[in-house]
């Protein structure tokens, strides 16, 4: 790692500070930057002027005279640029353009369930192109492409190293995202993206530490502390479904879907579900999902109800145990179980404030299927302004 009496990392790192402060807090004056950030008045105004020159920060007004000349006012200017996120999912890739406030540009999503290997590495490709060449543009210039995918994925190479459901191992994305499209790259867990996402443009926006739970397909977090992510040693924290739920499960060997997502996640209620209705008796839906199970729990179905009971314990343990060990201001719920809050929502609060000597503040997911874009317009300013490195 560089070290801070190296002036091009010190000034890189100063240039994330003033763009972070203008994008949450701005607009500001060069003289309030350098006071609130404990900077040199002659480091701002070089900062600003770069920054005026890349066209990420434009002037907005003056601020209140003091006696003397009003000092010009700075904002962060989001319309000037794009960004390409695409969020692979095992079903679905979904690729958004948009402007660095999550403005949407251009959208295009592709099938993939099925697509697997080389084949779904070509549809990735393709749906980049088809964004970069989509019209309505106009003269933004593209600062880089963001993509989110369900693996553990090593910092900073953004290799893949194991996509179970699109069959992609030790995948170097990156360097082939670099070889293709000539852009700065950020390759990144879907959650770890969603959970940036929700930090800086959503249901986390002013918190510094902050924990998201994606209960979709699988079942993980997303980790920031204090503003940035934990990704851990082996850039693999935040896999929670794989956490085991009781000393029972000890013995058990879980290859492809951990043991504490086989019970608290929505693939992992459907499956419980059908094991339930099969020892009473009842018939099983071809089709029988998650979202089945919780109409039915509304409907009063006992079998549902007593289904839904567990899942909202296992998910409660999970919340309980992230807070204490962590200590959140914020758990950001999202993913497939999401959409039933109503009735998963109640009975996790009342158990973390029940159990949590601190309690987050527990709410749900305001950006949706943005989420994971708006964590990749994160990650690509970070670039931008020279506080991460591009390759």
């Amino acid at each position: 790692m560089p070290s801070v009496r190296d002036p091009a990392y010190l000034h890189r790192l100063n240039r994330g500070l003033v763009l972070d402060y203008l994008r949450q807090k701005g607009p500001a004056g060069r003289a309030g930057l350098a006071r609130e950030l404990g900077m040199s008045l002659p480091t701002v105004v070089r900062i600003i002027e770069e920054f005026e020159a890349e066209r990420l920060v434009r002037g907005k007004g003056a601020g209140p005279s003091t006696g003397g000349r009003p000092s010009p006012l700075f904002v962060f200017s989001p319309e000037a640029h794009c960004v390409v996120s695409v969020d692979v999912g095992g079903s679905k890739m979904h690729g958004v353009m948009t402007d660095l406030a999550g403005e949407v540009l251009n959208d295009i999503c592709f099938a993939s369930e099925g697509v697997e290997g080389r084949a779904a590495a070509d549809q990735l490709f393709d749906l980049i192109a088809g964004l970069i060449a989509a019209p309505g543009r106009a003269d933004r210039k593209i600062l880089g492409i963001g993509v989110g995918v369900p693996s553990v994925v090593t910092h900073p190479e953004g290799g893949i190293v194991w996509a179970p459901s699109l069959s992609w191992r030790d995948l170097p994305l990156k360097d082939l995202l670099l070889q293709r499209f000539r852009l700065p790259v950020v390759v990144e867990n879907d959650v770890n993206l969603a959970a940036l996402g929700e930090l800086y443009n959503g249901a986390g926006r002013g918190a510094r530490n902050l924990i998201l739970i994606a209960a979709g397909t699988g079942l993980g977090a997303g980790i920031v502390i204090d503003g940035a992510l934990y990704r851990g040693s082996h850039q693999a924290a935040g896999e929670v479904g794989c956490m085991l739920p009781g000393t029972q499960f000890l013995k058990r060997r879980y290859d492809r879907f951990g043991a504490l997502e086989s019970l608290a996640s929505a693939a992992g209620m459907a499956s419980q579900a059908r094991r339930s209705l099969r020892r009473r008796g009842l018939p099983i839906p071809e089709d029988l999902d998650a979202r089945q199970v919780c109409e039915a729990a509304r409907a009063g179905e006992a079998w549902a109800r007593d289904l839904l009971a567990e899942t909202a314990d296992y998910l409660s343990l999970t919340l309980i145990n992230l807070a204490m060990i962590l200590d959140p201001e914020v758990i950001v719920f999202t993913g497939g179980l999401s959409l039933s809050a109503d009735l998963f929502l109640p009975i996790l609060t009342e158990k973390l404030n029940a159990m949590t000597t601190f309690p987050p503040r527990l709410t749900l997911g305001a950006l949706g299927g943005l989420a994971c874009a708006m964590g990749a317009v994160s990650l690509v300013l970070d670039i931008a302004s020279g506080r991460a490195e591009t390759l």
